[in-house]
């Protein structure tokens, strides 16, 4: 597994639906899991992002890539670069065609392993909505600690877990 990343150039190609572009642009051929609905909000919130601040872009998202032919099961990434304590949190999501495969942990220990590498990250955060139970599974074993709730625009209630960023799992 590896990442590549989604430059803003193939998020606005994804914006307009064009996946041949976006494929282009990013060098792996990419599903329709890229243009539904929730993903083009995505899209946008992060080249939102990506124009008020072009250094965030580093953190932001990457394909999740399986396999020699580039088999992209997802897509994962940081929110932002670390706040001003060093927490930076997570976010990903794999494909329904791909989940119960073990793709969601392997990501999962993808980016704790770059947040470790990374010395300005002290804390990784993860927030899942409480009836997200395939999230919490992904999480269980992996060192994570419930700190508390949150409330999220978009997704509403969430229960927040973090972890050191140096306690990198093994897969």
């Amino acid at each position: 597994m590896h990442f590549v990343e989604l430059s803003g150039g193939a998020m606005s190609a994804l914006l307009d639906g064009d996946l041949p572009e976006a494929g282009r642009v990013v060098g792996v051929s990419l599903t329709e899991y890229f243009v539904t609905d929730a993903a083009r909000w995505l899209w946008r919130f992060r080249l939102d992002q990506m124009a008020a601040d072009p250094d965030r872009a580093q953190w932001m998202v990457r394909q999740v890539v399986v396999g020699d032919r580039g088999f992209v099961v997802g897509h994962a990434g940081f929110h932002g670069p670390p706040d001003e304590v060093g927490m930076v949190e997570i976010g990903y999501s794999i494909a329904p065609d791909f989940r119960r495969q073990g793709y969601a942990r392997s990501t999962l220990i993808e980016l704790l392993g770059r947040a470790a590498a990374e010395p300005a990250v002290t804390i990784v955060r993860a927030a899942i909505s409480p009836d997200n139970v395939a999230s919490l599974a992904t999480i269980a074993g992996l060192g994570f600690v419930e700190v508390g709730e949150q409330w999220d625009e978009e997704d509403g209630r969430e229960v927040v877990f973090e972890v050191p960023a140096r306690r990198v799992p093994s897969a």
